[in-house]
């Protein structure tokens, strides 16, 4: 179990463990346009959606998840927070969900798969939970277009070596670039991350700057600590 300040996660069924990447988009993401609604893609043991949860004040927060045994897990994290009214996880894959869309999203977030190399390891969920066959993001940046709502935003943590691609997919839906924040490991490694944020207004400027997680090991950073103080336990 993965003890946060306001919610814990079971994580013992699910591939994908609470790792930095979650926890960063679970923070980071815009939330001053949500009046009403949230979905998590691709949620997993629901933390990003719980961390929205308690950032926000979204009265619908959904989520989706493929694999069975995560999407029990996640049902159960929901069903144990603070927030479990206002919580739904979906067992279905993204293009079930998009068969029959009955809302629209003012906040879509979604920490894809990620692995795009040709190689797999022998754990099948494991491989599902990273790689982006399982949810290429063509598929991932469609969907944002057909769920968001005028005003929403659609949130997403990638590779930075994907990160032009990601964003040249957008522009195919009108999706545009309204926020990007580069993650660095330390001031002296090179950039490994990229928060987008976009939304369907096209700007000529919009943020960008970046982001150090650590000084030294388990010594972290002011602006790192400021963005996740809600939620770890020793921040």
């Amino acid at each position: 179990m993965f003890q946060f300040k306001q919610f814990s996660i079971q994580q013992d069924k699910t591939a994908m463990k609470v790792g930095t990447d979650g926890v960063l988009l679970g923070s980071w993401a815009p939330t001053n346009n949500v009046t009403f609604s949230v979905l998590d893609i691709g949620t997993g043991t629901g933390l990003i959606a719980l961390m929205l949860a308690q950032r926000c004040n979204a009265q619908q927060i959904d989520a989706l998840e493929i694999d069975e045994e995560a999407y029990e897990q996640c049902v159960d994290n929901f069903e144990n927070s603070p927030w479990a009214d206002r919580l739904f996880c979906f067992h279905a894959g993204l293009d079930e969900f998009m068969e029959e869309p009955e809302d629209e999203y003012d906040l879509i977030v979604s920490n894809p798969p990620f692995y795009s190399e040709d190689f797999k390891t022998t754990d099948e969920k494991r491989d599902l939970a990273r790689f982006e066959d399982a949810l290429p993001f063509e598929d991932l940046i469609e969907a944002a277009d057909l769920l968001l709502s005028e005003n929403g935003i659609f949130a997403v943590i990638i590779p930075f070596k994907e990160e032009q691609r990601f964003i040249a997919l957008a522009f195919q839906f009108e999706l545009y670039p309204t926020k990007i924040t580069r993650v660095r490991g330390t001031s002296k490694s090179e950039i490994k991350r990229s928060l987008l944020a976009f939304s369907r207004i096209e700007k000529s400027n919009y943020p960008l700057d970046e982001l150090v997680i650590e000084i030294t090991r388990h010594n972290y950073t002011p602006e790192y600590i400021e963005l996740t103080k809600d939620f770890y336990l020793k921040m």
